[in-house]
């Protein structure tokens, strides 16, 4: 297990990274690029995940609890099996991207 509890990743591009069964508690990523990342069963207790780019990321059994996923943007992102309790707030969250075509009938 890769241990990083309260390390400070803002801003950074890890995107692709490889972070399965990560420890991030109380891990600072405000406006990291995770997009891709794989997160499957991470520790992101407590992290301050505002801003950050979770596009197409997978966060499958991963602990969000009491995360802030503030103006985070979680297009295409899996959450099967995570933990999702006392999250701290979803102002803001980008679940889903805008589009100009035509709904499909």
């Amino acid at each position: 297990m890769i241990d990083l509890i309260e390390v400070n990743l803002e801003r950074d591009n890890i995107e692709n990274a490889n972070l399965k069964g990560a420890n991030l508690q109380e891990a600072n990523l405000e406006e990291a690029n995770l997009e891709g990342a794989n997160l499957r069963g991470a520790n992101l207790e407590k992290a301050n995940l505002k801003g950050a780019n979770f596009k197409e990321a997978n966060l499958q059994g991963a602990n969000l609890e009491e995360a802030n996923l503030e103006e985070a943007n979680l297009k295409g992102t899996s959450f099967m099996g995570a933990h999702l309790e006392e999250i701290i707030t979803l102002k803001k969250l980008i679940l889903w991207e805008p589009t100009l075509e035509e709904p499909i009938s």
